[in-house]
């Protein structure tokens, strides 16, 4: 929908339908549209992507709880996530909005819908919120469209990326766990060296990485390089890659690959290929999100159910600038509130009140476990879910309304100790993570050119680490991507960003 216009006529073909008010006076007990019930509560209308085969049914007893506690009648108009961005596009096109959508991302059509008038522009009213008011500051940054909160995020753990290593390895070694460069180096070096699963093989090596770009870019934090943009000095911002850190960095990753302390294999080796390494006793150390390593300590066990405590996972390592970690974006879409069915700001206010209250530890444990004796059972403080597949169908998707603000708190399953240490992990990152000034800036050019442009550096970055490349073949590089719309690119990023300055 590229014009103001488009909404405002949608707006009027929908008269009084899909109207979350009380003011307008709706008497229909219609659930395909808002307004008020004939009992007087009002009705939500919300569009959301199921995951699952099968929706929960109408009546699900977990909905009836929900619409119990909120004193909303909800209708739930679910979608295939499969079909979710064309349903997504269809329904904005067709300017007949329910009061509510999950946004799934920053797509054109969302942003052009949200610069259009299509969406509520929250920021203004969030402080009246017990929990809404509690949004990190990074990930409404993160989750803005130039600047401006049209959506409240689907909060996902901020700080999640980690070290997993084998601590049986260190253990036999006699090492202590690493917490500087240097030390990691040494892990590394000793895990590809000095036979740590003991077979008198030379079998093993330190870190296992494959075409997957995140490990790289989580560790050019480390050695202080910014996080995709970073200051130039003047107020501006300039794009990570020109920095002298990141090249400490890319030497640091030559350096471990012409060492062997890194598989040879990285670059063409399948990301869904990276845990078998680890799990097989070649590799040591994974340097990825840091709720890999329970799913690496699962695996292990289920090889061999007497190799307990053979998994740990680690912070980031400490560089010249101290401890840093590159963040996630911190959420997974949005939830938004349309204009064309949510009229006015006492309708706005109400929807926001109902959002709100899904935060509450009580409707967050509704609908991501569903009720107990039901869904679930409770054994001390953590819960045990159902097997029954007729039960757990009443729950299904409804954790795709949950934003998780300002925490998670579901009921927890049983903790091992990995998994409490991956907890106490991404907490603690969050007080290291470096955020990136940019990305509430959306970028026309790289809308059309950040394939390709992303493609030179990423290319430059893999030959320099495997000696393809010297300093002077990168700078070529930096050089192309410049010519081939990056200084473009900076230019538009640096007058967004002066702008929403």
């Amino acid at each position: 929908m590229g014009q103001k216009t488009g909404f405002k006529k949608g707006a009027l073909l929908l008269s009084t339908l899909l109207v979350l008010s009380t003011v307008l006076g709706a008497c229909s007990t219609d659930k395909a549209g808002s307004g008020t019930a004939a009992g007087g509560t009002d009705q939500i209308t919300i569009m959301l992507p199921n995951f699952e085969a099968e929706n929960p049914p109408d009546n699900s007893p977990v909905i009836q709880k929900l619409e119990e506690l909120t004193k909303m009648d909800v209708n739930l108009q679910w979608v295939p996530s499969s079909s979710y961005e064309d349903k997504f596009n269809i329904t904005l096109a067709s300017g007949k909005l329910p009061d509510v959508m999950v946004v799934l991302g920053k797509s054109p059509s969302f942003i052009n819908a949200a610069r259009t008038g299509a969406f509520w522009e929250l920021g203004p009213y969030l402080k009246d919120y017990p929990n809404l008011s509690q949004m990190n500051e990074i990930i409404t940054n993160n989750a803005s469209i130039d600047g401006k909160t049209y959506g409240i995020y689907r909060a996902r753990a901020l700080g999640r990326n980690g070290v997993t290593i084998r601590k049986d390895w260190l253990e036999k070694l006699g090492l202590e766990e690493p917490k500087t460069l240097d030390e990691f180096y040494n892990v590394l070096k000793a895990f590809t060296k000095d036979d740590p699963d003991g077979n008198g093989k030379d079998d093993t090596y330190g870190l296992v990485a494959s075409k997957f770009t995140g490990p790289w870019d989580n560790m050019q934090i480390w050695f202080g390089a910014p996080n995709k943009w970073g200051d130039d000095g003047n107020g501006g911002l300039m794009p990570a890659h020109e920095t002298p850190e990141y090249m400490e960095a890319l030497k640091f990753f030559r350096q471990i690959y012409s060492e062997g302390l890194v598989n040879k294999d990285f670059a063409v080796m399948d990301a869904t290929k990276l845990p078998d390494p680890f799990v097989n006793g070649q590799a040591g150390v994974m340097v990825d999100v840091a709720d890999n390593a329970q799913r690496m300590d699962q695996k292990i066990l289920d090889k061999d159910p007497t190799a307990t405590g053979h998994v740990d996972v680690l912070q980031a390592m400490e560089g010249p600038k101290g401890l840093r970690d590159m963040p996630t974006s911190g959420y997974s879409g949005m939830i938004a509130i349309s204009k064309s069915s949510v009229k006015t700001e006492e309708d706005l206010k109400k929807v926001l009140s109902f959002l709100d209250q899904l935060n509450e530890p009580e409707l967050q444990a509704l609908l991501g476990n569903g009720l107990e004796g039901k869904q679930y059972e409770k054994k001390e403080d953590y819960v045990i879910p159902t097997t029954d597949k007729l039960a757990l169908r009443d729950v299904q998707g409804l954790n795709q309304i949950l934003m998780f603000i300002p925490e998670d708190k579901t009921l927890r399953v049983q903790q091992t100790p990995v998994r409490q240490k991956v907890a106490q992990v991404q907490k603690a990152n969050e007080e290291i993570v470096i955020a990136n000034p940019g990305e509430p800036l959306i970028s026309d050019v790289y809308a059309q050119k950040g394939p390709q442009l992303d493609n030179i550096m990423n290319d430059a970055r893999i030959k320099f680490i495997v000696g393809q490349i010297d300093e002077k073949g990168f700078q070529d590089a930096v050089a192309l991507w410049k010519s081939s719309g990056g200084d473009d690119y900076v230019k538009e990023v640096n007058a967004l960003y002066a702008a929403l300055k």
